[in-house]
């Protein structure tokens, strides 16, 4: 296991980058599709799409999805920091953040929820509730958006993607 920056170096302790590995057992490719197979392995290694870090004792931590992560005025911000923080109101019983397009900053955090109660909280109040304690301006949230249900993979995983699509529509996107 390795853990690589944007330019494939590898990174010391505690800097994050993409999780690479390899080993006997490592899938062949996608069904069909040499395309994704040849972006995803890359010289024997597996590109996992995730991030993470090795601290000193060679212990892995993971961080978020590479597809997921905001850059936003050329800072790194991980969906992850945000949402932890979010579903700590206990109005909240889900969140997904994602990047919306920004004309200064490129991108920036936008959140969806899910209440555990109709009408426990507006937007504008749950927003001003997570950006006064995320930990850096960078994190804070353009708007918050309240809806019943995700849009779910048939594993029942949130669909980033398809929440994101109305907003990078027309637009050079990373959908």
């Amino acid at each position: 296991m390795r853990i690589l920056n944007e330019q494939g170096k590898d990174l010391a302790p505690g800097e994050i980058g993409e999780i690479v590995g390899r080993g006997p057992v490592l899938m062949p490719g996608y069904y069909k599709r040499p395309d994704l197979t040849s972006q995803t392995i890359v010289d024997g290694w597996l590109h996992s799409g995730d991030l993470g870090y090795v601290d000193e004792d060679g212990f892995l931590y993971l961080v978020d999805r590479k597809k997921d992560m905001i850059v936003s005025g050329g800072v790194n911000v991980f969906p992850k920091d945000i949402e932890e923080i979010i579903v700590q109101h206990p109005a909240v019983r889900e969140a997904a953040v994602f990047g919306i397009p920004n004309e200064k900053w490129g991108e920036t955090p936008f959140a969806v929820v899910i209440l555990s109660r109709e009408d426990a909280i507006t937007p504008s109040e749950l927003r001003d509730w997570v950006n006064e304690r995320v930990a850096a301006n960078y994190q804070r949230v353009y708007d918050v958006s309240i809806v019943k249900e995700f849009p779910r993979s048939s594993a029942g995983k949130t669909l980033k993607r398809v929440l994101r699509e109305p907003f990078w529509s027309g637009q050079d996107a990373k959908i």
